[in-house]
């Protein structure tokens, strides 16, 4: 018996990196997935987005663990795309139980452009509206809502890195409000809604040459081992970054009825990295 039995999750983002991660784990508990990532490059980002064989890898992943699958190629800029898939899914595997909102990029270093920006604005917060508002006239009372934010918006804006860097760190701030006044408005249905915000991942929005030059501004072209060096610099416990089943755990949990009475949380998974820059504030 699996803490998801018999439910439908929709997950943003499923091809790769966090996604997948949310995507395999919640399958594992038993939920059926509908699978969206747009499987292509966006000229506004700075490294290579995830591809079609991705999303392939990702549904083989879930089918292992005996529950159905849906996928689509869609890019959750495009609002009616993604009403039209979430619907398509739904259809297909018979009701919606949990959404996970995690689709995003974050483009930083050389090659910024404002492209950059409308990029980051249209996947990182118009794409989490999208997903969620395209979900909610399938969800029934007792589901989760999940967004993916970010420790960037728990520590505030930052316009020091660029169109790319700055449009993140404000996209994933909205994205905590949004989540705040979601949940006081489902609340009545029993409808939790939820953010996580991790801190350094170990994915490819990490591992690029754009974000080791955040790390390592002293080095023309630092390399993944010079920028480890850099990353503890994020959090107050001695690590680089954390795994995507850090965070998957974490969307697991609020994807369950542990979770039942859990709504309007911004649950950070940062290894310390708020408390060391934020003052207590009583």
């Amino acid at each position: 018996m699996g803490k998801l039995d018999n439910k439908v999750a929709v997950v943003s983002g499923a091809a790769r990196g966090q996604g997948r991660s949310h995507a395999v784990n919640l399958a594992a508990e038993g939920a059926s997935i509908i699978a969206l990532d747009i499987c292509a490059d966006l000229e506004g980002n700075t490294y290579p987005l995830a591809r079609l064989e991705d999303l392939e890898e990702t549904a083989r992943l879930i089918e292992k663990e005996n529950v159905r699958v849906f996928t689509a190629v869609v890019d959750v800029r495009e609002r009616a795309a993604v009403w039209k898939a979430i619907a398509e899914g739904v259809d297909e595997l018979g009701r919606l139980d949990i959404v996970v909102a995690n689709a995003g990029i974050c483009a930083m270093g050389d090659g910024q452009t404002m492209q950059s920006w409308s990029d980051t604005i249209d996947t990182d917060l118009s794409g989490v509206f999208n997903v969620i508002q395209a979900s909610l006239p399938h969800v029934g009372d007792g589901s989760s809502i999940i967004a993916t934010g970010s420790l960037a918006a728990q520590l505030g804006s930052s316009t020091k890195q660029g169109p790319g860097g700055s449009a993140y760190s404000f996209a994933k701030q909205i994205v905590a409000h949004y989540v705040n006044d979601l949940s006081v408005q489902l609340a009545k249905r029993n409808i939790r809604v939820n953010a996580v915000h991790p801190t350094n991942v170990n994915t490819d929005m990490l591992h690029n040459e754009g974000m080791y030059k955040v790390f390592r501004p002293d080095l023309k072209s630092p390399t993944r081992e010079d920028a480890e060096l850099g990353f503890p610099a994020m959090q107050a416990m001695p690590v680089a970054y954390i795994e995507p089943q850090d965070v998957s755990d974490a969307v697991v949990f609020l994807a369950s009825d542990q979770s039942r009475y859990i709504t309007g949380t911004q649950l950070r998974i940062d290894a310390g990295g708020y408390v060391k820059v934020k003052p207590w504030q009583g």
